[in-house]
């Protein structure tokens, strides 16, 4: 367990480990919606609470905290099923479950792993973490409603396997993991959603709305993205597109591929130059 920064209560990074660390998907929703509670209480307090200077000694167990189900298997081995049938309608809203599990983690992660950044770096982290516990929540529901629960279909998981890979790096996370990974989400909801109106059952209907929610806030996580990469560079002296190529390559991340929701990626701050080159830089994925 990480030092406490005193013996009555975490600082809030501290304590945004320690929501990464629960395992239980409830906990990890519930320790999260009272990190950000606490955090709308201190009116002003934060930065102090925050401890924004200190590094926080990586923990003994492992991250992050996770149910021993579902099974996490190479992409490729993922089933593909039809949403016209119940049981592939859940296997789709389980794939959109954990990717909103895996994205209340990686906002934990960008709270308590990268000390030095400027206090509304971790209050943005801190309401994304929120919201992608509300997300989480939302789908969790719709999945139940079918019968099924978060981990009772096989999924992957590459979101977390690139937060590893720029664990070092506050830049290259901001580059990889919410304006890379994240950001194609904004590409695949329309595309899900159109598949869901044709399927025209209440449970997909009701899935199309959730996605409308899940869109709408998407927008604004994949823009705290762009705002901390761009304010990054722009403290190193870096030319945001090239050293966008860089850590690309270097990292391996997956080439993005059209179609692409250029209404959303504007609206989360991608530049003109940006949306022109999308998917230009060579990488073996």
């Amino acid at each position: 367990m990480p030092p406490q920064s005193s013996p009555a209560e975490p600082s809030l990074r501290e304590a945004a480990l320690l929501a990464l660390l629960q395992a239980d998907p409830t906990q990890k929703v519930l320790a999260t919606q009272a990190l950000w509670a606490r955090f709308q209480a201190l009116a002003g307090q934060d930065e102090a609470a925050l401890d924004t200077s200190c590094a926080i000694p990586a923990p003994a167990a492992p991250l992050p905290g996770r149910p021993e189900r579902p099974a996490l298997v190479p992409p490729m081995e993922v089933p593909h099923r039809s949403p016209y049938t119940p049981q592939g309608l859940a296997a789709m809203l389980h794939a959109i479950a954990h990717i909103e599990f895996n994205a209340i983690n990686l906002a934990l992660d960008a709270v308590w792993r990268f000390a030095g950044m400027p206090a509304d770096y971790y209050r943005d982290w801190l309401r994304v973490a929120h919201e992608e516990a509300y997300h989480f929540g939302l789908v969790s529901d719709l999945l139940q409603d079918l019968g099924h629960g978060y981990g009772d279909f096989p999924a992957h998981n590459g979101l977390w396997e690139m937060c590893v890979k720029t664990q070092d790096d506050v830049t290259a996370r901001m580059a990889l993991v919410p304006r890379t990974l994240e950001a194609r989400g904004l590409d695949a909801t329309p595309l899900i959603q159109h598949k869901l109106r044709q399927v025209n059952t209440p449970a997909a209907l009701s899935a199309v709305a959730v996605l409308d929610i899940i869109l709408r806030d998407e927008i604004g996580h994949v823009a705290v993205g762009n705002r901390w990469y761009g304010w990054l560079c722009q403290r190193q002296g870096l030319e945001p597109i090239a050293h966008y190529r860089h850590l690309a390559r270097t990292h391996q991340a997956p080439r993005l591929r059209p179609p692409f929701n250029l209404s959303a990626r504007t609206a989360a701050g991608f530049t003109e130059p940006e949306l022109k080159r999308l998917g230009e830089y060579e990488s073996p994925q």
